[in-house]
């Protein structure tokens, strides 16, 4: 799917390095179909790099694709510059009077406070309402995806014994779903995670399918009913590296943090990680976009 997007973007240069098709503004309107219009609220603190790590799977199909993205109003992020956001960035009051086909909620390191602890919960839970009308499919990540639970469906996170963290093995519940067509029937994600959610209060609730759950049988792709939520607890956009980078980074701050689980060869940290969920990332996101998306959105709004 070609991507439209600004030809500044930083993430740009390198998408094109990656082969990822990235339509120019001009090529775009000479195609007579209508894109669809993605929202993304990135809420993840190196805002770069989550865009990248988006960008490189919503451009994996066929349809052109227009990106726009949002930032909170009520939270000045501090690892990206005034300048990015300013330059590629929107608030909702800019966008509340418009529809979207699609809108991907990341997750947030803030796992540690309450939802109504959050200084942007408010403006949150303003867009989560907005998009009941307004948007035909939303994808939600990580914290992301616990915060749709909790406010759409009352459903709790609790914190972990031990942060979950590393690679590991999920099944399919369901194979038959779109969301998940083509899945092996065990496959591999990646998790970042200091809380969870209990999976029989997901299986409980008359709205919602629990499609796939880890090997430690924690609930990991849930999608509502009406395929107006989707959400994913871990983290299936990680680049092969990421994980790396967080171990890192904590080890350097000083805190207690434990080797990745299955993620570095033999457990060793100078041994460079495999990426072995790639092929399941581009399965989810392309089916998302054309069966929960594409299919689902109107023509004209």
């Amino acid at each position: 799917m070609p991507i439209n997007i600004s030809r500044e973007l930083p993430a740009r240069e390198m998408l094109k390095q990656e082969k990822i098709f990235v339509m120019d503004e001009d090529r775009a309107r000479t195609q007579d179909i209508r894109p669809l219009n993605i929202l993304i609220l990135n809420l993840m603190p190196e805002k770069e790099k989550t865009e990248l790590q988006l960008l490189r799977l919503l451009g994996n199909t066929p349809l052109q694709v227009n990106i726009s993205f949002l930032r909170t109003a009520t939270y000045q992020s501090k690892h990206v510059s005034n300048y990015h956001l300013d330059s590629f960035y929107t608030t909702f009051e800019n966008v509340k009077n418009n529809r979207y086909d699609g809108l991907i909620i990341t997750g947030a390191p803030i796992e540690h406070l309450e939802f109504e602890e959050v200084n942007y919960w408010e403006e949150l839970t303003q867009i989560m309402d907005w998009a009941k009308e307004n948007v035909t499919s939303t994808l939600n990540i990580c914290w992301g995806a616990q915060a749709a639970l909790y406010y759409h469906y009352g459903i709790e996170k609790y914190p972990l014994p031990e942060k979950c963290f590393g690679i590991f093995k999920h099944n399919i519940d369901d194979p038959r779903v779109k969301l998940v067509h083509g899945f092996d029937e065990v496959f591999h994600a990646p998790h970042s995670r200091h809380t969870g959610v209990f999976k029989e209060a997901v299986e409980a609730h008359p709205d919602l399918y629990l499609l796939s759950i880890s090997e430690e049988d924690a609930p990991f792709i849930i999608m509502s009913k009406d395929a107006k939520n989707i959400m994913i607890t871990g983290h299936l956009e990680y680049d092969a590296t990421t994980l790396a980078e967080e171990y890192h980074r904590d080890l350097e701050r000083g805190m207690e943090i434990k080797i990745p689980k299955n993620y570095f060869p033999n457990d060793d940290v100078n041994e460079r990680p495999l990426h072995t969920w790639r092929s399941h990332s581009h399965l989810l996101f392309s089916n998302w976009l054309n069966y929960y998306v594409y299919q689902q959105t109107p023509y004209e709004w």
